[in-house]
């Protein structure tokens, strides 16, 4: 039994990520997980970090993000893979140097070094960014006040779509970029002619 093929999508709010994410894990029969928050440790550390009531330095919100996938990795991901199961991700490392690093100022090179830490050798077959103008993302989304991310200023937002764009320009053919703005069911066809090219039939 060979290993599991490991699928990442990222995006912003509102991109429809998490909407993709979960289809194509049950298109293909895999395990759908996410982060921050997808096993009890992870449940306590998503509430810290995401609650904007809770005062937070950029370098702390790192540090939680980073303690949930370390843990998440290893009790989740990596098992999974090991069974011989597909995993689709909600979000993973590329969140952390996005949000964190381009959106907060979090020094780039430190927190690649930290992320080194927390992945090891688990590595995506494939990142699918899911890309949307700000504009956009704002006539979509709902606005939580109490959700630390979503309470951000529309700079903050902008400089994260502008990270992840940057990060996808330098992984190359590792990462796919899809344009967000355009109908759920466009996204998912250019997603699934992308994903038909991968080899699922070893996992």
């Amino acid at each position: 039994m060979g290993r599991g093929l490991f699928l990442v999508f990222e995006g912003g709010d509102a991109s429809g990520k998490s909407t993709q994410a979960r289809r194509v894990a049950e298109l293909r029969d895999a395990h759908f997980t996410f982060e921050p928050g997808d096993t009890p440790l992870g449940v306590e550390l998503r509430r810290w970090v995401l609650d904007a009531a809770t005062p937070m330095s950029p370098v702390t919100e790192a540090l939680l993000m980073l303690a949930d996938r370390s843990h998440h990795v290893r009790t989740v991901i990596e098992p999974t893979l090991a069974e011989g199961r597909s995993v689709v991700s909600d979000r993973y490392f590329a969140s952390t140097l996005a949000y964190q690093g381009y959106g907060r100022g979090v020094d780039l090179a430190q927190l690649r070094a930290a992320t080194e830490l927390a992945i090891g050798s688990c590595r995506p077959d494939l990142t699918i960014l899911i890309d949307l103008a700000l504009d956009v993302a704002v006539e979509r989304r709902t606005f939580d006040a109490q959700d630390r991310f979503e309470a951000a200023d529309l700079d903050f937002h902008q400089r994260v779509r502008e990270g992840y764009l940057a990060i996808a320009d330098s992984f190359g053919d590792a990462w796919f970029v899809v344009d967000g703005a355009k109908s759920e069911e466009e996204v998912a066809a250019q997603i699934d002619k992308r994903l038909a090219a991968l080899p699922w039939s070893h996992a």
